[in-house]
């Protein structure tokens, strides 16, 4: 018989990534034990930031049968950011799309030809790679 206790430590990941995104509009509403399962519900602002839990809970748990969510995507496909000083598209790229490496997806989709030469205050989409 699983207990709530022992399910929150093992999703504790997942709502870590849920309330990492809660500046941009994620929120961890509630957990439960629902019979045997984990019960997990939270919105996030985009299919971007969805795909980005998604990945943990399959870190987690990659069958997740201890795993009832209720994951609202309440915005799009893509995700808004709004630089702050000190941000590189690397950095905005690891959070986003989980590798820093894809930072060229963000600079294409804002059609920046320098990605180096992002200002405090502007305003990226960041697109669901495809």
């Amino acid at each position: 018989m699983a207990d709530l206790q022992s399910l929150q430590q093992k999703y504790a990941p997942v709502v870590s990534k849920i309330k990492e995104f809660e500046p941009y509009g994620a929120q961890f509403t509630k957990d439960e034990l629902v019979g045997d399962q984990y019960h997990l519900v939270a919105s996030v602002p985009s299919q971007v930031v969805l795909e980005r839990v998604w990945d943990v809970i399959k870190q987690v748990d990659p069958q997740y049968k201890d795993l009832k969510h209720e994951i609202t995507n309440t915005g799009g496909q893509d995700a808004t950011y709004t630089v702050k000083s000190g941000d590189n598209l690397s950095k905005i790229s690891k959070l986003f799309l989980g590798d820093a490496n894809k930072y060229q997806v963000i600079a294409k989709a804002n059609n920046l030809s320098d990605p180096n030469a992002i200002q405090a205050n502007q305003s990226l989409r960041i697109p669901l790679e495809s």
